[in-house]
């Protein structure tokens, strides 16, 4: 899928002409985008498991080679750290963290989430799938 991305959050449950639709619409959750964000929760991933190697985020990005700015996951990072107390709070309700090295908060939840979905191929998305709401509120 390169160029592409992956969004969609309202369906349209069309009712003209033959179709039995209701009319409506509803909202879908997707567990690999990020609502109202362009990047995917496994890119965002990538870049965090990189940050926890001890990668700047300028190296860790350039590594991954996204087809957006720098800035973009400057800006998305920033969010996730305003974010944390809440998430934090949700992790601690399925599984207490482990004792850990790390001072940075964010660095500290990347391993709290390893540890908590271990084997389970993108923590980001299954913690979207786990609480079904988004990482990003």
């Amino acid at each position: 899928m390169a160029g592409q991305c992956l969004r969609g959050q309202r369906i349209f449950c069309c009712n003209r002409g033959q179709r039995g639709g209701c009319g409506r619409t509803f909202s879908i959750f997707l567990a690999e985008v990020l609502p109202r964000h362009t990047v995917s929760a496994s890119l965002l991933w990538q870049v965090l498991c990189r940050l926890s190697a001890d990668a700047s985020v300028k190296a860790g990005v350039e590594a991954l080679r996204p087809p957006f700015a720098l800035e973009t996951l400057y800006h998305l990072l920033g969010r996730l750290r305003f974010r944390l107390p809440e998430l934090l709070l949700r992790l601690g309700s399925q599984e207490q963290a482990a004792e850990s090295f790390q001072t940075d908060p964010l660095l500290r939840s990347v391993e709290h989430l390893q540890s908590l979905f271990a084997g389970e191929g993108c923590p980001l998305v299954q913690f979207q799938i786990h609480f079904q709401s988004s990482l990003m509120g």
